[in-house]
């Protein structure tokens, strides 16, 4: 890579953390280990990341509660967290806070680099596109600056939202597949991203319920429509 992306690591096992941060600065990767979440966080409010690996179990403040603190100061971001936890309800909560990705330990150190060049690939690829607007009932949505806004007031998408949503006005009256949406935005179409999907789905529809003209639907067994005025067919 011509210029090294810098990654945000909070890993409170010492052994396993710089396994990991020797092994991705093999690659090329400019990565920072942090033991806990309050480290990790003093960290991220003095530098500049492209991305964070968060374990979910860490002293003094949990990777959970440490993802909500940086989603709340950089909604683009992206978020992997590592975890020994395999509960369906951690997975999702990681999710419904924001994760791009969620990997359970044990992982081997290929997988993880495949799963942060996939983001990273996705993130560079949507700066580089030309920005779009589209316009949703009394909504505007600008997919480069990932910002939903009416007259009255702007809401900040993070990237899932904003990704979701510009697939679905793509696809604006027509049906958006399930299977397609999942490998365009999260790569993998398991079961917990396709969960992962459900929650974001939930979030834009909320975002979405101050325009009743305007309707995100479920097509049993296929996926999503969003219903709009605008070029209703």
């Amino acid at each position: 890579m011509d210029e090294k992306l810098r990654i945000l690591m909070c890993e409170d096992d010492e052994n396993l953390g710089m396994l990991l941060r020797e092994y991705l600065q093999a690659k090329g990767y400019a990565a920072e280990l942090y033991p806990d979440g309050e480290a990790g966080y003093k960290a991220f409010l003095k530098n500049k990341y492209d991305l964070c690996v968060f374990d979910v179990m860490m002293p003094k403040k949990d990777g959970f509660t440490l993802a909500q603190e940086v989603r709340a100061a950089n909604a683009e971001i992206p978020i992997i967290f590592l975890t020994a936890k395999t509960l369906k309800e951690d997975i999702l909560e990681g999710f419904k806070i924001g994760a791009d990705d969620y990997i359970t330990k044990p992982f081997s150190m290929e997988e993880l680099t495949f799963r942060i060049e996939a983001i990273l690939r996705r993130v560079r690829g949507k700066k580089n596109k030309e920005s779009s607007i589209y316009k949703i009932g009394k909504f505007t949505f600008d997919t480069q600056k990932q910002i939903l806004s009416t007259p009255e007031k702007q809401t900040k998408l993070t990237t899932k939202e904003s990704e979701l949503l510009s697939l679905l006005c793509a696809h604006a009256n027509e049906i958006l597949q399930r299977d397609f949406a999942l490998k365009t935005i999260w790569i993998d179409d398991n079961y917990f991203n396709a969960r992962s999907m459900d929650v974001y789905i939930t979030k834009l529809r909320k975002h979405l319920k101050e325009d009743d003209s305007i309707e995100i639907i479920n097509i049993h067994g296929k996926g999503y429509k969003l219903i709009t005025p605008d070029n209703e067919a």
